[in-house]
């Protein structure tokens, strides 16, 4: 299987490169069932649509997505690689709990990577680059008011997600998706608490006024504190959901 793949990536990257010496775009490769399968349970699972303990049923799947059960059984693998699934052969798969003591690494990770990226953001920034990051925060203000949780957390997402982007480090939100899976399942939490939106909309705007007067300190203490609001509310989210954690 392992000689397939790397076969199969090398063909990929040589059709890349000799339509890049064409001019003709390469092709996009193929989306697998069991890739959208995945895509569709993961954001379920982060979303808290599927909350820890859900079990999930082969034949039921099949018969939701109309497919076999060899494509779900895979996507299920990759959902249990990913520490979102537990998998247990003579009882079922299940939605994991959420690791309590993994939240903390990854708030560490996070903050180090996005630090990075503020302070890069800040040397280079220009006023195009701030009316962007002005953009999402409009939205997010517009959606908290709406009480949207699910486009709010994506336009969460946009916020950081721009700021690495303008600062030249577009890698950034694909190295955190993995390491924050389990941090995000429990920010998905906080957001029905009464003003918790607006909240992250003042830490937000805090750090691009920072951003916008170059202090390079007081954005980089901003972010490092915005990212690790979650820590303290952990014990909360413990009590409240005594079945969620781990």
């Amino acid at each position: 299987m392992e000689s397939q793949d790397t076969s199969h990536s090398l063909e990929i990257l040589t059709a890349r490169g000799k339509a890049a010496q064409s001019g003709v775009r390469p092709r996009r490769p193929r989306v697998t069932t069991a890739t959208l399968i995945y895509d569709d349970l993961r954001e379920a699972i982060l979303g808290m649509r599927l909350v820890p303990g859900t079990p999930l049923q082969e034949k039921a799947l099949t018969q939701r997505f109309g497919v076999s059960k060899t494509p779900v059984r895979e996507a299920l693998i990759r959902l249990a690689e990913d520490g979102l699934v537990d998998i247990f052969p003579q009882s079922g798969t299940f939605v994991s709990r959420v690791p309590v003591a993994a939240i903390p690494e990854a708030v560490v990770i996070r903050q180090s990577l996005e630090d990075t990226a503020v302070r890069r953001l800040i040397e280079i920034a220009t006023q195009a680059d701030i009316a962007t990051i002005d953009a999402i925060l409009a939205r997010q203000r517009l959606l908290a008011d709406l009480g949207d949780k699910d486009a709010f957390h994506e336009a969460d997402e946009a916020f950081h997600q721009a700021i690495a982007q303008i600062a030249g480090y577009p890698s950034i939100p694909r190295l955190l998706r993995q390491i924050k899976v389990q941090m995000d399942r429990a920010r998905r939490l906080t957001l029905p608490v009464a003003g918790r939106m607006h909240q992250v909309i003042a830490e937000h705007s805090f750090i691009r006024d920072a951003i916008a007067r170059r202090d390079v300190e007081v954005a980089s203490r901003a972010m490092k504190a915005h990212l690790s609001a979650v820590v303290p509310d952990i014990d909360r989210l413990r009590v409240q959901y005594p079945d969620y954690f781990v």
